[in-house]
């Protein structure tokens, strides 16, 4: 871990711990797609590093200007087995560096590194045997912080047991580490298993917080409800906008406006979130909506966030 995010490391839980919720970033995959990018898999969005990073800077930039206190390092696909099957087997540690620089320019006060699913995020039968789990996720939680980045955000995990191993892997290399899970409209991972389950496995390897991340709108309160029963732990919060077409990739609409989706999180404050912020299909504006009603700058009354 080098000096700037040990640095980070002190100030950053201590705002995970007080003042308004911490202002997570939105989508990156499906904002890149939305400004004409072709977000072909596998690389998925980490094929803009290559070819559009002053693009990926710009979405960066422009979440920061909404009220983004928290930036995701677009390294959600720059693990060793994504760039291994786009034929790129060799430059992870490099696109990494490239993607935490970027989102470092940004100026956000927290740049967080991605570690995404090893394959399909919404295949949980596809998870690999533990072996190659911890020696992958390893790779991927050394080369973040080496990049330089202040926490490692474990995001849109379907099973448990990959998980635990993912969040234990970003734990050993000393930097806070978030874990999130993604779930169905029924409240439940993909693998079925409970949500209360799953945050008694982070905690014990190692998180300060459990999210829940890429879920419809409609189902985040459940899942939160289910999630503290299973830990004490800091919650958040980070939903979908759209549709996921496994033929086409994700399936932009605009169902959830920004207003709606920040009363949305009302509740979900409620529930203990203490990280908002907006996965697949969100944009700037749905960040900015967040900010304004729950950031750091915004009015408290006796009743807390307006």
């Amino acid at each position: 871990m080098n000096q700037p995010a040990r640095a980070a490391r002190g100030p950053f839980l201590a705002r995970l711990q007080s003042g308004p919720p911490l202002i997570l970033d939105g989508a990156t995959g499906t904002e890149l797609l939305r400004r004409g990018f072709r977000t072909a898999l596998p690389l998925w969005s980490a094929g803009a590093l290559l070819d559009a990073p002053d693009l990926v800077a710009a979405i960066h930039a422009d979440y920061v200007a909404a009220g983004a206190e928290i930036v995701t390092a677009n390294t959600f696909r720059t693990n060793p087995r994504t760039l291994a099957r786009a034929g790129r087997f060799g430059r992870g540690r490099e696109l990494t560096r490239r993607a935490v620089e970027l989102a470092r320019a940004s100026g956000a006060p927290f740049v967080a590194g991605s570690i995404a699913p090893v394959e399909d995020c919404y295949r949980s039968d596809l998870v690999p045997v533990d072996a190659q789990l911890r020696a992958e996720h390893a790779e991927m939680a050394a080369a973040l912080a080496e990049a330089g980045a202040d926490l490692l955000l474990v995001e849109t995990m379907n099973t448990v047991r990959e998980a635990a191993i993912a969040t234990e892997a970003a734990h050993a290399v000393g930097l806070p580490v978030l874990a999130g899970f993604v779930c169905g409209v029924d409240a439940r991972l993909l693998d079925g298993a409970d949500p209360a389950e799953a945050a008694r496995a982070v905690e014990a390897a190692g998180a300060c917080a459990v999210l829940v991340n890429c879920t419809p709108m409609a189902a985040i309160a459940r899942v939160l409800e289910r999630l503290r029963t299973g830990t004490g732990l800091p919650l958040g919060a980070y939903a979908n906008v759209g549709v996921e077409d496994p033929a086409v990739g994700w399936t932009l609409t605009d169902d959830v406006e920004p207003g709606p989706y920040a009363r949305a999180a009302r509740e979900w404050v409620r529930l203990g979130a203490r990280v908002l912020g907006g996965c697949c299909g969100t944009q700037p504006a749905h960040i900015r909506a967040l900010a304004d009603r729950f950031g750091r700058d915004t009015a408290q009354g006796p009743t807390g966030p307006r």
